[in-house]
């Protein structure tokens, strides 16, 4: 059995729904390096079947008005340099004060917080923009110092909630920064199998993982994280409106520059405040308080 190695150049506006259509055709994974993202697919799918899939897929996205498109080529990895390869292109990521992103097979780093995340599980291992904004939020919020944005208090963390978990990464940095109970819910029961791997990779039994949407989430809670698009966000306005608890915070991010303003409407309406927003390149994560 070989392995193709995909080396994918596409604008920052079309690699989430790139990543999400390649983990839906079946991908072992994918991580952004040098401004490309790199995907691996196993040789048993077929390299002119692969290789018309996403040529069909770039139409797809021009239509959507995504700029830029997408370009790439591909190389073949025997069984033999796979675990090699893909093991290189994995490293150690710093980010924040404390967390420190690694995969399963690397020795974890004294004084800092480890998310040990399995890259070949795909759904988000911590190097994209909006969840690197995310984890830097969480951990500045759980750090206990109070500020303008919780209203100089020092924040609860009886309750943390991710809704659309993905690989599990921010429920796990919740776990690690202090909250108390930690749910994650995802509708791809894909990406629930790998949440919940990687919660049991990192030795975590106060996270729970479920599928389904944020009415799977029962309860309300001091913290809500929500790494989503602009269009779901809307969507859910009132249903994780009703799950915060009063005074606390929610994290929407995985807006593109210019949709903020329709989330941050709808929000509002729902009975939120924004109280800040960032801007990493063309992606915008806002800060809600209720």
């Amino acid at each position: 059995m070989g392995y193709y190695e995909f080396k994918i150049t596409v604008t920052s506006d079309a690699e989430e729904a790139l990543i999400e259509k390649t983990a839906a055709m079946g991908s072992l994974g994918s991580v952004l390096d040098d401004g490309r993202l790199l995907v691996y697919f196993p040789d048993v799918l077929g390299i002119k079947e692969l290789v018309s899939e996403l040529t069909s897929f770039r139409a797809v996205i021009e239509r959507a008005g995504l700029p830029g498109g997408f370009s790439f080529d591909y190389v073949f990895i025997s069984e033999r340099d796979w675990n090699e390869s893909w093991k290189k292109k994995f490293q150690p990521l710093d980010l924040g004060d404390r967390l420190t992103i690694i995969p399963p097979w690397e020795t974890e780093r004294e004084g800092r917080i480890n998310l040990i995340i399995d890259p070949g599980m795909a759904f988000g291992t911590g190097h994209h923009e909006t969840t690197t904004r995310c984890l830097a939020l969480i951990e500045h919020f759980a750090s206990g110092t109070p500020n303008t944005l919780n209203q100089g208090m020092s924040m609860r963390k009886d309750s943390f909630l991710d809704i659309g978990t993905g690989s599990g990464i921010l429920a796990i940095a919740a776990s690690k920064l202090g909250f108390r109970k930690v749910l994650g819910v995802d509708i791809d029961p894909l990406a629930v199998d790998a949440a919940q791997r990687n919660v049991l990779q990192n030795g975590l039994d106060n996270v729970r993982i479920l599928e389904g949407s944020v009415t799977e989430a029962e309860g309300s809670h001091d913290f809500i994280a929500a790494n989503l698009l602009s269009e779901i966000l809307i969507a859910l306005a009132p249903d994780i409106v009703a799950r915060l608890n009063p005074g606390a915070l929610l994290v929407a991010s995985g807006m593109i520059e210019g949709q903020e303003g329709d989330v941050i409407g709808r929000m509002n309406a729902a009975g939120l405040d924004p109280c800040a927003q960032y801007r990493d390149g063309r992606w915008v994560t806002v800060v809600f308080r209720r």
